[in-house]
């Protein structure tokens, strides 16, 4: 069965539908990543956009429940070159096709994905459809027009949990009771905090700092999550009223977050980070990380103060700001996400950094200390 996907900017690719049929609207975005393509659709984060994957042979070794960062996939659509029919792996329990047949995610193979890429690059992420029911182009290109910009768009809302929720769900004897805000946030992070010490209760995006101190908690974890962070008003004011009398560590949309509620901007990228292999380099140490990353918004540098904030990392490839830590309050945060490990464990003293911090003040509750991060 033909399909078709319609950029907003009029350019057209057709393709063969794969997985559900129908029609479904996102902002086009590609993610660089040889595997993983189940994280991929199952990350909160990709919510309101079709994915486009570079690598040209996707669906190998199928799919099974262990690799769900969530309970359901979040992608509007999903693109490749080639989507493969028989897996062939032991721990798959269903093939790609029927995994999203079963979710209704619309797809399109045997797309020129070297080309759409390239024109991503080129003229930035852009709203677009996949449609496997109009063979209108024209009519898919109004479609795609009409929809709404990713700018100014709310997704953490339709993604967060409806109510608060112990992780692990078993009694917990961890060192540190940690609240994190769930904006949007994958089970991998969960786990690698449990691994870290850390006994977890996840609340919605909208709880308010009362009743974050009211379970008084070591620490704090803004997780990623999709969208544009700016319209987060309620986070924003709620993680500044936080900030100084808890340690707070943010990542990815929790990162950006922090820089408004710090007095910052954010920025939305061109065509964002998406993939396993973003260079970042530690301010700190000289080192360079190899990351994994998904997100299209960055926090601007020059609108945070500079006698206050300290920028630890920075995107080789582009150089924005990756990372930043207070001088004189327990809070950083990176705009990678450390615990899914491309280096693979390049980043995984970052969840040590939160213990540390959470130590420090406990023994010494006062603002003014600074954090132990420049050691």
């Amino acid at each position: 069965m033909k399909a078709i996907l319609a950029l907003e900017d009029g350019r057209v690719f057709t393709g063969r539908a794969f997985g559900a049929e129908g029609e479904s609207f996102g902002e086009v975005v590609f993610n660089t990543s040889l595997s993983g393509y189940q994280e991929i659709l199952t990350d909160p984060s990709y919510s309101g956009q079709i994915v486009v994957m570079t690598y040209p042979h996707i669906g190998n070794y199928g799919t099974n429940p262990d690799d769900e960062e969530s309970a359901r996939p979040h992608v509007r659509g999903f693109v490749a070159r080639e989507f493969s029919t028989i897996p062939s792996n032991w721990r798959s329990r269903e093939s790609l096709e029927q995994y999203l047949k079963r979710h209704g995610i619309v797809s399109i193979s045997e797309v020129d994905t070297r080309a759409l890429v390239l024109h991503i690059r080129s003229r930035g992420a852009m709203r677009g459809v996949i449609s496997s029911l109009n063979g209108d182009a024209a009519r898919l290109v109004e479609k795609a027009r009409a929809g709404p910009s990713m700018l100014g768009w709310d997704l953490a809302s339709a993604v967060t949990c409806s109510r608060p929720y112990r992780h692990p769900a078993t009694p917990c004897a961890a060192e540190f009771n940690v609240v994190a805000y769930d904006f949007g946030i994958k089970r991998n992070i969960l786990d690698s905090l449990v691994r870290a010490g850390c006994c977890l209760t996840v609340v919605p995006a909208t709880t308010s700092a009362e009743d974050v101190f009211a379970l008084k908690p070591d620490g704090v974890f803004l997780s990623n999550g999709p969208g544009d962070p700016e319209p987060l008003e309620c986070a924003t004011n709620n993680i500044r009223k936080l900030l100084g009398r808890i340690p707070v560590f943010g990542i990815c949309l929790g990162h950006q977050l922090m820089g408004l509620a710090l007095g910052g901007k954010t920025f939305k990228l061109k065509f964002g980070h998406r993939g396993g292999n973003q260079p970042v380099k530690n301010l700190i140490n000289g080192r360079v990380e190899i990351t994994a990353q998904n997100h299209g918004f960055a926090v601007d540098p020059d609108s945070l103060n500079a006698n206050e904030i300290e920028f630890t990392h920075t995107n080789l490839n582009d150089q924005t700001l990756e990372g930043m830590s207070h001088k004189g309050l327990p809070a950083f945060s990176v705009q990678y996400h450390p615990e899914a490990s491309p280096g693979p464990h390049d980043s995984h003293y970052l969840f040590d950094e939160f213990k540390k911090l959470m130590l420090e003040f406990r023994k010494s509750p006062c603002p003014s200390v600074p954090t132990s991060r420049k050691s």
